[in-house]
């Protein structure tokens, strides 16, 4: 073996490695490195696709230090829902110390990558962003909806810490792709809350907003979030980051995602907000490309 391996305790090392690899949450992860990408190629004025490739693995790093620490602190609650029983920690493929390794040396090596090849600004708001979640969401989780909306804010990071790495400058320009991504994370994570309640509620998570019901005034808070996305949706064309084609797109998305709020307000049903979900797995993702191909 190894010095990693036997700081790892590794006993049969493909199935650790196989089990550290979940830990990352590699799907989420890469989604979340992809929208940091998209605010380096809007920031950047000559795109280096060497730099790109540093980007997304210190994003992959720091969002699965990130990922792994929430895993940690929550490995006792996960084994009370059908969800997320079978993960690496409550099922004990991986022990506690070497989740811990894992994520010390992901999140240390994420930022000295920032450090190192873009700038120090980067690496202080990827820390706060892993800081915030791990430390401060996780626990406010079993607290109340007050952990959505703490969580919205480094769920929100990842464009704003792209176009900071790409110009070593923070101004309205990362602050509004800040916005976009900070309130579209309502909806999306209220659609999810709402399927996963009954898992969630095994757990003593509390996310619903307003009384905590699948109801009519949890629909409200809903829509009122996906309507903000309306106006921001602008400001990147505004601000002259992109063209008005994305500007016409964010539109467009950003109506049938609020037309879907009107659905689930109507309903109240978990089929129409599992589609909301899925809705807000799309808007996302389209609306970026759209500002990224704007650019080019």
């Amino acid at each position: 073996m190894t010095s990693v391996e036997e700081s790892l305790g590794l006993n049969s090392v493909g199935d650790k490695v196989k089990a550290l690899f979940e830990l990352l949450k590699f799907r989420l992860a890469s989604l979340i490195a992809f929208s940091g990408a998209m605010g380096y190629c809007l920031g950047a004025s000559d795109v280096s696709w060497v730099k790109i490739v540093l980007f997304c693995i210190a994003s992959i790093g720091i969002t699965g230090s990130a990922n792994i620490i929430n895993q940690i602190l929550e490995k006792d609650l996960d084994k009370m829902m059908k969800r997320t029983q079978n993960r690496p920690l409550p099922s004990g493929r991986i022990s506690v110390e070497q989740a811990i390794v894992w994520a010390v040396f992901l999140g240390v090596s994420s930022l000295i990558v920032f450090v190192v090849y873009f700038n120090m600004i980067s690496a202080l708001l990827a820390l706060l962003s892993l800081v915030l979640y791990g430390f401060v969401y996780t626990p406010l989780k079993r607290v109340g909806p007050i952990a959505v909306f703490v969580g919205a804010f480094p769920g929100a990071f990842p464009p704003m810490i792209g176009w900071v790495a790409a110009t070593n400058h923070f101004g309205l320009e990362p602050g509004i792709l800040f916005a976009i991504q900070f309130f579209w994370q309502f909806p999306h994570f209220w659609a999810i809350a709402w399927v996963l309640d009954d898992d969630y509620k095994r757990a003593g998570f509390k996310l619903l907003p307003a009384n905590g019901l699948k109801d009519a005034d949890t629909t409200m808070q809903i829509m009122i979030y996906t309507l903000f996305l309306l106006p921001v949706g602008w400001l990147p064309y505004k601000l002259g980051m992109t063209g008005i084609n994305s500007a016409f797109i964010a539109t467009v998305f950003g109506v049938l995602f609020l037309a879907q709020t009107f659905h689930l307000m109507r309903k109240c049903t978990d089929k129409t907000a599992r589609q909301l979900m899925f809705g807000s797995f799309i808007y996302l993702p389209i609306v970026q490309i759209a500002f990224l191909l704007d650019k080019l």
